[in-house]
C-alpha cells in the first residue's frame, strides 16, 4: 500500500472492502486507517461490511449510543430490547423484548411483545453498503404478533407519549423527511468522510467475525434445515481427512 498507484489503476472503478474480522483486534482502527489510505490512493470507494442486519440503517438514523452497549445499558432499570438477539443482558433490569422468534432476547425478557418477522411486514431495509431497499409483506404474522411499527405506535399511546403517525405511510413520510436519502430506493449515496490518522499495524491475525454462517440470526436458528446444515459443516470440519 506504500507504493505509488498507477494512473491506470486510479482510472479503473474499484472498491476497497473491509470486513469485521480485520477490525476486531486491538489495531482495528489502524487497519481501517490503512484501508482508507488505500482507497484514497487508488480513487476507490470504501465499504465496511457489518455482521448485524440493520446496523448500517441504525447508524444512518442516528440510533446509536456513544460508548456502545455498555453505555446504553449501564444503570438501567428497564431495557427495551428491539429484536437484539446477539447480545447478553446482565441480571437486574426489567427487559421488554419486541421480536419474532423467541430467540435469545426472549429468553432473557420479563415482558415479550410478539412482532412480525421481516417477511411478514412491509418496510425499508438498508443493506451493508448503505442501499435502501423496499420490501413488501410476503405473509401475515402468526397468532397475536403485530407489525413492529404498530406495536411502537400502540405502546406510545399507552404511556401517554403518542407518536404523530397512525399508518405506515405516515411514518415513512416522517422518516424520509428526517433522513431524505431513504427514499432513494436501490441507490447508494456517496458519503463524505475524513481519513483516520495512520498508526502502526499490529501483528495479530485477522479473526473470523462469523463462526457459523448458517445460524447468524433468529430465523436461521429456528430452521431445522439450517440446523442440519450447521451440524454437517461442523462434522466436515472435524472429520479426519483421508490420505491421497
Amino acid at each position: 500500500m506504500s507504493q505509488p498507484q498507477s494512473d491506470e489503476l486510479r482510472d479503473t472503478p474499484s472498491i476497497v472492502i473491509v470486513g469485521q474480522g480485520a477490525l476486531r483486534e486491538a489495531d482495528g482502527e489502524a487497519v481501517l486507517a490503512a484501508a482508507m489510505k488505500l482507497a484514497e490512493d487508488t480513487g476507490s470507494g470504501l465499504l465496511v461490511l457489518h455482521i448485524a442486519a440493520g446496523r448500517v440503517g441504525a447508524m444512518d438514523v442516528d440510533a446509536v449510543t456513544e460508548g456502545g452497549l455498555a453505555a446504553a445499558t449501564d444503570g438501567a432499570d428497564v431495557i427495551y430490547n428491539l429484536g437484539a438477539d446477539e447480545i447478553d443482558i446482565d441480571a437486574g433490569p426489567v427487559v421488554i423484548y419486541q421480536g419474532s422468534h423467541g430467540d435469545r432476547g426472549a429468553h432473557r425478557a420479563d415482558i415479550i411483545l410478539p412482532a412480525a418477522a421481516y417477511p411478514e411486514e412491509a418496510g425499508l431495509f438498508v443493506n451493508t453498503e448503505g442501499r435502501p431497499q423496499l420490501a413488501f409483506r410476503a405473509s401475515f404474522p402468526p397468532g397475536e404478533a403485530k407489525e413492529n411499527w404498530a406495536i411502537l405506535r400502540a405502546l406510545s399511546a399507552e404511556v401517554g407519549r403518542t407518536l404523530p403517525w397512525n399508518t405506515l405511510a405516515e411514518l415513512r413520510r416522517e422518516l424520509i423527511a428526517d433522513v431524505p436519502y431513504l427514499e432513494m430506493i436501490d441507490e447508494v449515496i456517496e458519503n463524505e468522510w475524513l481519513p483516520l490518522p495512520a498508526n502502526p499495524l499490529g501483528q495479530a491475525d485477522f479473526v473470523q467475525a462469523v463462526t457459523d454462517h448458517y445460524l447468524v440470526n433468529p430465523i436461521a436458528r429456528a430452521s431445522t434445515v439450517m440446523a442440519e446444515l450447521s451440524a454437517n459443516a461442523r462434522a466436515r470440519a472435524t472429520a479426519p481427512m483421508a490420505a491421497e
